[in-house]
């Protein structure tokens, strides 16, 4: 026999709402989409954790200056969409473990350009086939055919949703 049911927590007045809900939470494409970003950083970070002893905002980092090779913390945390603390604990991180080296802007003393250290640069290169192969059996959840539409899709998604942030950031400082 099954246990009691998560609604029978709820007051008799909510218990039969759910159906008839305007806003379903699991319909939700904002929280849907959360829940696959949580979802996929959840398991590429235990590789990457396991593997190397680092977590998400390090591996942006590394993998971000294993792109670009060098770059300043600020340039790191608008590529990666990291607030500049988290970006900093995590340059400290890679610096501590000789991962990533800083030499100072000569133009503004008060931002360093970042770059990977020979061994993060060994690093870099053994966890992207790593990545790129999660990445590959990610997206083998979508049919071959409809790849190249799913991609359009999420490019739409990231465009919109970029400027929906600067309407409401705009409209915050404005109202």
């Amino acid at each position: 026999m099954n246990g009691p049911s998560p609604r029978d927590d709820l007051p008799a007045d909510a218990a039969g709402r759910g159906d008839n809900a305007p806003l379903k939470l699991e319909q939700f494409l904002p929280y849907r989409l959360n829940v696959v970003a949580s979802l996929v950083s959840q398991a590429l970070s235990r590789i990457y954790a396991d593997r190397y002893g680092i977590g998400v905002p390090e591996w942006r980092v590394l993998v971000t200056l294993g792109q670009f090779g060098m770059m300043t913390g600020k340039a790191i945390g608008a590529h990666s969409h990291m607030h500049k603390t988290k970006v900093s604990r995590a340059v400290a991180q890679l610096e501590k473990r000789k991962l990533v080296m800083r030499r100072a802007n000569r133009a503004d003393l008060r931002e360093a350009f970042l770059a990977l250290t020979p061994a993060g640069r060994a690093m870099y290169d053994d966890l992207a086939p790593i990545a790129l192969d999660f990445a590959d059996r990610l997206s083998n959840a979508v049919d071959s055919a409809d790849r190249a539409a799913f991609e359009r899709a999420v490019d739409r998604l990231i465009e919109r949703s970029t400027k929906l942030a600067a309407e409401f950031a705009k409209d915050k400082a404005t109202g």
